[in-house]
């Protein structure tokens, strides 16, 4: 099976409503969605979500890294997609960073292997071990009021969890909004708490975390600025619940470091801050040694990205949360994974397993490129 056409999309995803988090705000999602073609007619699907203040990306700069360097390069080295080591050498030695597009790659080889396989990408990963593939409803920052109401529409829609965003600047507005959310909740459902980094210091971080013992929170995410891995571990140390890293947590070597400094009590594994599948299969096998329970979470992609992760969850049993969230948040979509909340039912057949609507695909399409052998 040889590669001999790519096809980049840049697209937008209109939002229902205004994501907003400590550091943005959309009110569309721009994604990268790739499709290799092979000289036997198969097509693989993959998806990049670039974001300037994680992975240090920008979607247009993805386009032409994708067009420009990393598939031109992958082409010229004939790759079968089963050379997944193969795949991320050439990658990683053409052009640093960049994860969220080389991920788009990287799905893509997976889905056209499992196709070749005739199995499901996470039979490829280690078989499907969990079928209770759940999510929590996500809630945007907003007043403590409408956190709470939002909070509690999801519970009546049948969520099992909730998971607020803070971070807006003034911690103690956030732990009002925390506390607002808890209280409307009751101990119905876990709590999840991210900060996306918005508490900045260490001190300030200890001194919030302090607020919100017995509230029934699952964890804190990144309540730090990303990167501080000392001070992390000593916002853990003083915090009476759990601490999650999440874009601290970019890749194998910085998860590493965190199991050193014992940083957290969980990690947020995503595709977009690995580079795909092959790199973060390999962080749940550290998580796993190190006795951290993961999360695959989400930078808001469709409906292609998001069944990878689930596929990665599916096959780990030290995954014990997702919140691949995505395709509920749009308004348009182009796949058909296919969501009951607060589940989602991956499909069993080969590759990624998601059906593109190319005439959906084609009308969010902003920008679209071929490139040829």
């Amino acid at each position: 099976m040889q590669i001999v056409k790519a096809v980049i999309h840049h697209i937008n995803l209109p939002l229902r409503e205004p994501f907003v988090i400590s550091y943005a705000r959309w009110d569309a999602m721009p994604s990268v969605v790739v499709e290799l073609h092979t000289d036997d007619g198969r097509v693989g699907w993959g998806e990049g979500v670039a974001d300037e203040f994680v992975t240090g990306e920008n979607t247009r700069a993805s386009v032409q890294v994708l067009g420009h360097v990393l598939l031109p390069e992958v082409m010229r080295a004939d790759l079968r997609p089963a050379d997944l080591q193969a795949l991320h050498a050439t990658m990683d030695a053409r052009i640093g960073g960049n994860p969220s597009a080389k991920a788009a790659i990287d799905l893509a080889f997976h889905d056209l292997l499992g196709q070749e396989a005739g199995l499901p990408v996470c039979d490829l990963l280690g078989g499907r071990d969990d079928d209770a593939l759940t999510y929590p409803h996500v809630v945007s920052i907003g007043t403590p009021e409408d956190m709470a109401a939002h909070a509690e529409r999801g519970i009546e829609r049948g969520y099992a969890a909730i998971k607020i965003k803070v971070g807006s600047g003034d911690a103690r507005e956030d732990v009002r909004r925390i506390r607002a959310v808890c209280e409307a909740v009751d101990h119905r459902v876990p709590v999840r708490v991210d900060v996306n980094q918005g508490w900045g210091s260490p001190a300030v971080a200890i001194e919030s975390v302090r607020d919100l013992g017995g509230l029934g929170i699952a964890w804190v995410e990144e309540p730090i600025r990303m990167g501080n891995i000392e001070g992390l571990a000593e916002v853990r140390r003083h915090s009476p619940v759990p601490i999650m890293a999440d874009e601290t947590c970019q890749g194998p070597e910085t998860l590493l470091r965190i199991v050193q400094a014992r940083a957290a009590d969980l990690v947020n594994i995503k595709l977009m801050k690995t580079s795909g599948l092959h790199k973060a299969a390999q962080m749940a096998g550290i998580a796993e040694a190190a006795g951290l329970t993961v999360q695959i979470g989400s930078m808001v992609e469709s409906s292609v990205a998001s069944a990878a992760g689930y596929h990665l969850a599916a096959a780990r049993r030290v995954i014990h949360s997702t919140e691949l969230t995505g395709p509920l948040l749009f308004s348009e979509e182009i796949g058909d994974l296919a969501y009951t909340p607060p589940g989602v039912a991956l499909p069993h057949t080969p590759g990624l397993g998601v059906v593109v609507d190319r005439d959906q695909l084609e009308k969010l399409t902003e920008d679209r490129r071929e490139v040829t052998r």
